[in-house]
């Protein structure tokens, strides 16, 4: 009896099932329309989003960093058209003989020490001092930013007639201190003082940036870790260096790798401190003439593209090993390896 029971009405809701259109079989029954918004929403809609990102890359980033090395291994003149074919390594080997070359290579290294080194230590040293508990916090945070969000342009401008010979305030206020005399300071005139100028406009700009970097990894350290540094006799300075700097390591590498990007790449700041802007040669003698701006003065001044690619690509190995470099040294400075 239950078994003959059992039969209609299974096949009661066979029939309710073929007359609203599904099957039995899922794989061929009807979806409707909020069913299929619902499965291209989960399984194509991230690629539908992410897909801008690496349209405007491949477009914007890996064919200009593609075409660049073809570029370079070509004859390519803009002031010659007739000058082409493939010029193999000749642009690579024609860097090792071309003083223009080491010398603003030169330049570049000593502006990135006289710049990062003083930068990451003073952002360190105001992160710390952010860290306390101090009258209007909100204020000096969003302060020591203020710097970095100016537009680079206008500062530089600005820090241009600031190390004026005549004129400047950078040589009024040496001479409250005795410093110059009745012969104020070419800055212009030789590499250290114009190296000075120079890491001077990049430090005002960069120390803030780098400080609220260190100032959020400070934030995740707990407090009682200080308090038991206190309580065992460690001073302010002794827990900066034994606790906070090990701490925030992963950060510190990170800026040392921008900063090691940021200063091989410097190009505005020197540029604009030279009152003949436009020739790009870093002074009379090239005196703070970096290797962006000889790229520059040789693609677009000069008109050879194809050297200018070659050298924007040794650049690009320089800063690999430098930042390598870099990297090592802070690892073994700080005590241990990045995570």
């Amino acid at each position: 009896m239950s078994t003959t029971r059992a039969a209609p009405a299974s096949s009661g809701r066979r029939a309710a099932a073929g007359r609203h259109g599904h099957g039995t079989d899922p794989d061929h029954r009807r979806l409707s329309w909020r069913d299929r918004l619902y499965r291209f929403d989960m399984r194509y809609m991230p690629y539908v989003l992410i897909a801008p990102f690496f349209l405007i890359f491949l477009v914007f980033g890996l064919f200009p960093l593609v075409f660049n090395g073809v570029v370079a291994l070509r004859n390519y003149r803009l002031d010659d058209p007739t000058l082409t074919g493939w010029a193999g390594l000749a642009n690579f080997r024609q860097l090792f003989g071309d003083e223009d070359f080491w010398n603003a290579l030169y330049n570049t290294f000593g502006i990135f020490l006289l710049s990062s080194v003083p930068q990451l230590l003073l952002a360190l040293i105001v992160a710390s001092l952010l860290n306390r508990r101090l009258r209007a916090q909100t204020w000096w945070r969003v302060g020591v930013l203020l710097p970095y969000v100016t537009p680079i342009v206008a500062s530089t401008m600005v820090f241009s007639v600031f190390f004026s010979r005549d004129f400047g305030m950078a040589n009024w206020v040496l001479g409250l201190f005795g410093i110059g005399g009745d012969e104020p300071i070419n800055w212009r005139a030789d590499k250290l003082h114009a190296w000075i100028a120079i890491t001077t406009m990049v430090n005002w700009k960069w120390i803030g940036y780098n400080a609220l970097l260190y100032l959020a990894a400070m934030q995740s350290i707990p407090r009682d870790v200080y308090e038991a540094a206190a309580v065992d006799g460690a001073g302010p300075w002794r827990q900066l260096w034994r606790i906070t700097v090990p701490m925030i390591q992963p950060v510190i590498v990170f800026t040392v790798i921008l900063s090691t990007i940021g200063g091989f790449q410097l190009f505005i700041e020197p540029m604009l401190f030279d009152l003949n802007s436009q020739a790009a040669t870093g002074g009379p003698n090239g005196e703070w003439q970096t290797i962006a701006q000889l790229i520059y003065k040789v693609g677009w001044k000069d008109l050879n593209l194809g050297y200018a690619a070659a050298m924007s690509w040794a650049l690009f190995l320089i800063i690999l090993v430098v930042a390598g470099i870099n990297t090592l040294l802070t690892n073994r400075i700080s005590g241990g390896r990045s995570r």
